[in-house]
């Protein structure tokens, strides 16, 4: 993304700023840091005014500063607050926004403390979590890339899977690839589990030996070009029964079920609720455990959050994820994902491989 889109992202919330009662908006850490100025850095700040943008992080960044942003670099040679505060205090700011949810205790009651007289810090949630929500055609780009990367580390690696293959080894084997096609780093621990351990949907792998006639869990995500992708895929060893098919082919309706109800204007819940009538009709509802989906982009779980009581509507442009899941203990677990982008007649699905199970 050119410097241009950082400078559009700066200015929309720099015009709103009034509106807000604010002066300015301090971002100390987080995803919306690198939203805002395109940093990438483990160590920045960001004070966002009207007329000017200043980005503080310390010398080991000051190449890397340059480089990534066009805001004002201030490098800073001891505690970055240090310097923001006299920054404050230099250009008069009065009320600074702060989002509670992405800021240190320790920042803020060190800010707190130390604000110049009549300064005050002023909360304010959800406002560039609410922006990130609706991807620009550059973002999309880069979650169709990092959705590839994903999809062919899988393709490749699938093919290698045997009977007595550790979890943790293909786990392993899964992240070796996604960094081959050009991933920076996986998006989550990658989730590998085998036989009734597939019914726990964050199970971690383990040196378990992967089982004939047992069901298999992978779900995967990788990072790239600072964006995530997430997908989860079903395996089988040996020849599933007819309650492993009769789960899958619920799931898979459950969750086509949901894609058709995603739209521009759509309400989240709606779509959560589209997926559990299928699974209800199957008798699965109550197997049914977590959220229908979420969003994805700079970080693996970001608004909108597609579940039964979220009243959120779609706008054209959102990254989401359509999952639904059945998980049975002491038998095993089915999960069936697929990145899509709402458009203005309904989504494009972003997942290339198929969605039928995986007989090894």
């Amino acid at each position: 993304m050119g410097s241009n889109e950082f400078d559009q992202r700066r200015q929309t919330i720099a015009a709103a700023l009034p509106a807000r009662k604010l002066d300015a908006l301090l971002v100390t850490h987080g995803p919306n840091l690198p939203y805002l100025s395109g940093f990438t850095g483990s160590n920045g700040t960001l004070l966002l005014l009207s007329g000017m943008s200043i980005l503080f992080t310390d010398p080991r960044y000051r190449i890397q500063a340059a480089r990534e942003s066009s805001c004002r670099i201030r490098i800073a040679k001891g505690p970055l607050l240090v310097d923001v505060l006299a920054a404050i205090g230099r250009l008069g700011v009065k009320r600074i926004g702060y989002d509670p949810a992405r800021m240190m205790c320790d920042s803020f009651e060190t800010l707190k403390s130390r604000l110049p007289l009549r300064a005050s810090l002023e909360p304010v949630t959800g406002w560039i979590e609410e922006l990130r929500m609706v991807k620009s055609p550059a973002e999309l780009d880069r979650i169709r890339q990092s959705v590839q990367t994903n999809s062919r580390a899988f393709e490749q690696t699938i093919a290698r899977v045997r009977p007595g293959m550790l979890e943790r080894d293909l786990a392993a084997e899964l992240e070796y690839r996604q960094r081959r096609f050009g991933a920076e780093k996986p998006s989550f621990e990658t989730i590998v589990s085998g036989g009734v351990r597939s019914a726990s949907p964050h199970a971690r792998p383990t040196a378990a030996g992967l089982q004939s006639g047992e069901l298999v869990v992978v779900d995967m995500g990788a990072i790239q070009d600072g964006y995530c992708s997430d997908m989860p895929r079903m395996l089988f060893l040996g020849r599933p029964g007819l309650k492993v098919k009769r789960m899958y082919r619920a799931v898979l309706e459950a969750q086509s079920a949901a894609i058709d109800a995603v739209r521009p204007g759509a309400r989240t819940a709606k779509v959560d609720d589209a997926a559990r009538k299928v699974l209800k009709g199957y008798g699965l509802d109550r197997a049914f455990i977590h959220s229908t989906g979420h969003g994805l982009g700079l970080e693996i779980h970001e608004p909108p959050r597609i579940g039964k009581r979220d009243k959120l509507r779609l706008q054209a442009g959102m990254a989401i994820t359509i999952e639904p899941g059945v998980y049975i203990e002491d038998f095993g677990g089915i999960r069936i994902e697929d990145t899509v982008v709402v458009t203005r007649t309904g989504c494009e699905i972003l997942t290339p491989p198929p969605k039928t199970l995986c007989v090894i």
